[in-house]
């Protein structure tokens, strides 16, 4: 089996748009198309037909390419169930547990509520590659605009059960600023600190430091390591729970 070729598509400020062909069967996707200009111009560089959009959540950064691509391919539009009314030209709705299929690749569906209520990820096994929206970033995770600590929490130890070589490919190129952040409640931890050499180096030459790895996420991310003493020592929250320790370092990343 074919891994699928995925080609990372930068657009606006910071955000990434990925475009996913699978091989053998000639079908190709497009995950949480804020324009669709650009899609459109890498899927004619490349002679692939775009069939499906796959959508994590509806902010208008992820989703507002979705109309005018469908209109331009006649693609599907996938999303979740629960947000039916904010993702545009939905046309297959999708839950926790549910997989979606892209040629011989497959993909599952996990609900990971927090930065929205709706929020999705798909992970594909055998690429070893996660899409996760603003759920997970690079040594970072979104704010909570529509969802509580306790919830975030929660997804993000369901992403974190992932097998280490899994790839993140989250939707913005934040890195910088979140390693900047871990480092001021995480100073002493020798993997954030090389992580962090790595990501300067790559972006004073502009390129880009994602996707990471799901392991060194579990060992540089603050937000994947509220669980650990050190870490709550740290926050000034020795021996409360994982879930208190979280909603104080992302009290703290919003107010940095």
């Amino acid at each position: 089996m074919s891994a699928l070729e995925i080609i990372q598509i930068p657009v606006f400020d910071d955000n990434y748009v990925y475009l996913l062909h699978e091989p053998i069967a000639n079908k190709t996707a497009v995950v949480d198309p804020a324009l669709s200009e650009p899609v459109l111009e890498v899927l004619k560089e490349k002679g692939w037909t775009l069939d499906f959009i796959i959508n994590t959540h509806h902010h208008f950064d992820h989703v507002g390419g979705n109309l005018e691509l469908k209109e331009a391919t006649g693609c599907t539009i996938v999303g979740s169930d629960k947000d039916v009314e904010r993702i545009p030209g939905i046309d297959v709705e999708v839950k926790d547990g549910d997989t979606f299929t892209l040629g011989e690749q497959t993909a599952q569906v996990f609900d990971v509520p927090g930065h929205t209520r709706a929020h999705i990820a798909y992970w594909f096994e055998d690429s070893d590659a996660l899409f996760c929206g603003d759920t997970l970033f690079s040594m970072g995770c979104g704010r909570l605009f529509e969802g509580s600590p306790q919830e975030m929490w929660s997804s993000l130890q369901k992403l974190s059960q992932l097998p280490d070589q899994t790839k993140v490919y989250c939707a913005h190129e934040y890195t910088a600023s979140n390693g900047k952040f871990a480092l001021s409640i995480d100073a002493s931890n020798t993997a954030l600190i090389a992580r962090m050499a790595e990501v300067e180096k790559l972006r004073a030459k502009n390129l880009p430091t994602v996707p990471s790895l799901l392991g060194v996420e579990k060992q540089t991310n603050p937000f994947l390591r509220a669980n650990d003493a050190s870490l709550a020592q740290a926050v000034g929250l020795s021996g409360e729970s994982a879930d208190k320790v979280f909603a104080e370092i992302r009290t703290r990343k919003d107010n940095a």
